[in-house]
């Protein structure tokens, strides 16, 4: 039985910390804000290295290193295949969506629907995303705390608050929620932005200190490449070949729509794209993505891998997890990773969640601000209303988004519990994507086109479940395909009502023209984007100074204090970096 280091009063601190740094980052955020432009877009000034960082983390939650590492365990090399999938989906960004998406000249991201379609797209889609939207917050939030009251030990303990008595699984979804919602109501999109920067930095500087150190451990006297030596020898019988899930072609073509949508038409990954300065900053910012999302997810496959032989009776180890190989990423973690690290581990998973998150409820709060309430208002007076009156607005919504999303977290386990929850919801939402994707694409088709496709896929999907057809399939499969085909096949088939010379094709034919035409290079700079790089090094600075603190705390041989030592010098040789690039180029903007 492995000896695994608990978590203890040092860990507990870099845990606060990171709470503090997060809540700083949306206080400096907010200073960035003099409007709604700057609140939900970063006002197009966000520097293209920080948004491609943050679009690539907001990919990752919980999920990754939980569920998806127990998918990995389980199947082996299957996993490469389907969790770098992402950078294929990237790559469809650089050619072709990052410029669409930033030639559209929208100032939130279902503005597009108004442009490409109609005002009634735009007011379905807003009414129709708030429920999954904010089902989806409450189960990114659940799925975290399950990890988060469990490592710390919450799970048994209750808390007597006078007035209410909470469970330690409840405590931690409030707390956690609130530190969501404050930095994100205070910050909008820099804060979200610059709270992405530090989960990458956080995320890669974990997974990159796990991957050699589980190897180093599984080698032994042999040394890292014994390691590998022992997983090729010692794997279970076709863990390096295709199976399962990894070699259904359906579930393969299923997965590869899911991810192009996600990656490139989903309303947070829009946001990013459109709040870069350039046109051009599209392109390096999805090819940043794709790169990192090769390198990314091989930095904990390849460790989970090991854990295989590391853990052979996982399952023995973790007797009341419903998936023991879901505690496999963290096994490793508490059993290789000294005290102060071990902090760290949760605090990347902490900041992967959170910021999924708040990508979700910050796109939504957008939108029922800039494409609802505006519009509403202006009918009611007859114009339009404050930038200081919209502020408000945007942040009483984001609030209040973020407040049913902890709701959704604390009534989830009455439902049967996230994953079975999400298995059937989550498959439905492909439908509202496929007019988005396929509208930025191709513009021949009437004002309705979207709002018919869309119906006719969340219906068919809806009946096709309630009749149990196809059933042979796994739900994902079934609803992707079936949503993905009519929605297709309504949007085409729309274009033989399509009128090019109708009045309310008007506002389209303007919008054709723009995606035809590049958008404008700033020829200012702009000194944010340096103050937010600047940020960046002095956060790691900080973290990189606690953990070269943390050489001094009690260690053991097979977790030494020395890999605390290599971390910290990693965070503050790049914060260094970060400085002196920065440093150079603020006199020369300052000059020009």
């Amino acid at each position: 039985m492995p000896e695994f280091n608990t978590v203890n009063l040092l860990d507990y601190g870099l845990i606060g910390l990171y709470f503090v740094v997060i809540i700083w980052v949306g206080f400096y955020a907010a200073r960035q804000n003099k409007n709604t432009d700057e609140y939900f877009k970063g006002g197009g000034k966000i520097p293209w290295m920080i948004a491609g960082l943050s679009n690539w983390v907001s990919g990752y939650s919980a999920f990754m290193f939980v569920a998806a590492a127990g998918f990995t365990y389980t199947n082996g090399i299957g996993a490469v295949v389907i969790f770098t999938s992402a950078a294929w989906a990237y790559l469809a960004g650089y050619f072709v969506f990052g410029r669409l998406w930033r030639r559209a000249r929208i100032n939130s991201p279902l503005q597009f629907l108004t442009r490409r379609y109609s005002p009634s797209t735009t007011y379905f889609y807003s009414i129709t995303a708030i429920i999954p939207q904010t089902v989806g917050i409450g189960q990114g939030l659940y799925i975290l705390c399950i990890f988060i009251s469990t490592a710390l030990g919450f799970n048994e303990r209750t808390f007597d608050l006078g007035f209410v008595t909470l469970t330690g699984f409840e405590a931690s979804i409030i707390l956690t929620g609130t530190v969501m919602v404050v930095y994100s109501v205070i910050g909008g999109l820099w804060a979200a932005v610059l709270s992405d920067t530090v989960q990458a930095v956080i995320i890669t500087v974990m997974t990159i200190i796990v991957f050699p150190v589980s190897y180093m451990y599984l080698g032994g006297e042999g040394g890292l490449f014994h390691g590998f030596t022992r997983l090729l020898d010692e794997a279970p019988v076709g863990y390096f070949t295709l199976t399962g899930n990894s070699a259904n072609p359906l579930f393969l073509f299923s997965y590869a729509i899911n991810v192009v949508l996600g990656y490139n038409v989903a309303w947070q990954i829009v946001q990013r794209y459109i709040s870069v300065p350039r046109e051009r900053d599209t392109r390096k910012m999805a090819l940043l993505c794709a790169a990192l999302s090769i390198v990314g997810p091989l930095l904990w496959i390849l460790p989970v891998m090991a854990s295989r032989i590391i853990f052979p009776d996982i399952d023995s180890l973790w007797p009341s997890f419903a998936v023991p190989a879901e505690a496999s990423f963290v096994s490793l973690a508490l059993l290789l990773l000294p005290h102060g690290m071990i902090g760290f581990v949760v605090s990347a998973i902490l900041s992967a969640t959170l910021g999924q998150a708040n990508d979700a409820f910050n796109w939504l709060a957008a939108t029922l601000t800039k494409d609802m309430y505006v519009p509403a208002h202006k009918r009611m007076t007859g114009r339009e209303p404050s930038e200081q009156k919209q502020l408000v607005v945007a942040r009483m919504t984001m609030f209040i988004v973020g407040v049913l999303g902890i709701m959704v977290a604390l009534y989830i386990p009455k439902l049967g519990g996230a994953f079975e929850f999400a298995l059937q919801f989550y498959s439905l939402t492909a439908a509202f994507m496929m007019p988005v994707a396929l509208g930025i694409l191709y513009t021949r088709t009437p004002w309705w086109s979207g709002i018919a496709s869309c119906s006719a896929a969340i219906a068919v999907a809806l009946l096709l479940m309630a009749f149990d057809v196809w059933s042979d399939q796994q739900p994902f499969v079934r609803n992707m395909l079936s949503e993905s085909l009519v929605a297709t096949l309504v949007f085409f088939g729309s274009t033989f009502w399509f009128k090019p010379d109708d009045p309310r094709n008007a506002q389209l034919q303007a919008f054709e023209k723009d995606l035809q035409t590049p958008t404008e290079d700033e020829t200012h700079h702009d000194l944010s984007g340096l103050k937010a790089y600047r940020l960046i090094g002095t956060i790691c600075f900080v973290f990189g100074g606690v953990l070269l603190a943390c050489v001094f705390v009690p260690s053991t041989v097979i977790a030494p204090s020395s890999i605390n030592v290599v971390a910290g010098v990693m965070l503050c040789l790049l914060g260094g970096a970060i400085f002196y690039y920065t440093r150079d180029r603020s006199i020369y903007y300052e000059r020009s």
